[in-house]
């Protein structure tokens, strides 16, 4: 199925109609549910530390952890980001379904709502309308930036005034049966991310013990630090860094978090040419996603990749390339 629907856009400059606003159902239940995935995480993560500091680390989990870290992460950045919201490149029905189905192993929400808050981040930028600007109504002075940067780091996920109505922001997901079947069984591939790093564990030990602790280090450890690096795309790409390109936003690139973003932390770039397959725009800006999807251009499994020419980059520069 051709995507062809094109994220919301808002050129009166007023804020967001009622229309665009998801309505607040279950607010209490979606509000406990996020608070289970944020906080297990980052309980077991002294587990982790423990284990670690006496010795009780093996490689295999390791190995497990990196198993399960790099696919989801490209589900999250290749998937959920450059193909579903921004349209960066086309690809097959499975293809669209093994990516949204890598992606909600991340455990960051179903594929839909994700791509819907996003695409209305992108429409109101750092202004009344954006689900998670540190910029907006947070007050002013240290008090005002932390209280910001809270919000847009993991306040907002509890924020229901400002999160985007899927009808508005999505329709051709919502009409995709691919990408609206791997929405509705969120809860499953959510599992399934976790019981493969057990079966794993067991696979190369036999034993359940080693399975318990490859599902410590490849579910619990891998979705605390896959979590947290992409709210800090909403939180600290939005606060310090360069501006290499005018975007109209608060939008910078953050280099030291590309590596473990896989690319997404060149924010600045990504706002200035929100359909670039590449958000690394430079020679010395690291894009793992961007170097994925070249690959996966090179045997034929995408297609239509999106490119921004050096013309359009140059005319929009404020900045050399880093």
């Amino acid at each position: 199925m051709a995507i062809t629907h094109a994220p919301a856009q808002d050129p009166t400059g007023d804020g967001p109609t009622p229309a665009e606003i998801r309505d607040p159902v279950l607010v209490n239940l979606d509000r406990a549910i996020t608070a289970f995935i944020t906080m297990v995480p980052f309980l077991l993560l002294a587990v982790a530390v423990s284990q670690t500091w006496n010795h009780q680390l093996h490689w295999r989990d390791v190995a497990i952890f990196l198993v399960m870290y790099v696919p989801t992460a490209l589900g999250i950045t290749v998937g959920f980001h450059r193909l579903l919201t921004h349209r960066a490149f086309k690809t097959s029905p499975w293809m669209r379904g093994l990516l949204a189905i890598a992606g909600t192993m991340a455990v960051e929400g179903p594929v839909i709502n994700w791509v819907a808050d996003h695409r209305k981040h992108h429409t109101y930028t750092d202004r009344l309308g954006d689900p998670h600007s540190p910029h907006v109504d947070h007050g002013v002075g240290l008090r005002g930036a932390l209280r910001g940067l809270g919000h847009a780091h993991v306040g907002w996920l509890f924020d229901h005034s400002q999160r985007a109505a899927r009808e508005r922001f999505t329709p051709d997901l919502v009409a995709d049966p691919v990408v609206s079947f791997v929405d509705r069984t969120f809860i499953l591939w959510s599992l399934v991310g976790l019981a493969i790093p057990f079966g794993l564990g067991v696979l190369f030990s036999g034993t359940v013990d080693a399975g318990l602790t490859a599902l410590l280090w490849g579910g619990a450890v891998r979705i605390f630090l896959l979590h947290h690096v992409t709210y800090s795309i909403n939180s600290l790409c939005h606060f310090f860094g360069r501006r290499r390109f005018e975007t109209g936003d608060e939008s910078r690139n953050l280099g030291w978090l590309a590596g473990l973003s896989f690319g997404e932390s060149w924010h600045n770039n990504h706002h200035a040419f929100p359909t670039s397959a590449f958000h690394g725009l430079g020679r010395r800006e690291l894009d793992l996603s961007g170097l994925t999807i070249t690959a996966l251009e090179r045997v034929g499994l995408v297609w239509d990749v999106q490119r921004v020419s050096l013309e359009r980059q140059v005319a929009k520069a404020v900045t050399a390339p880093e």
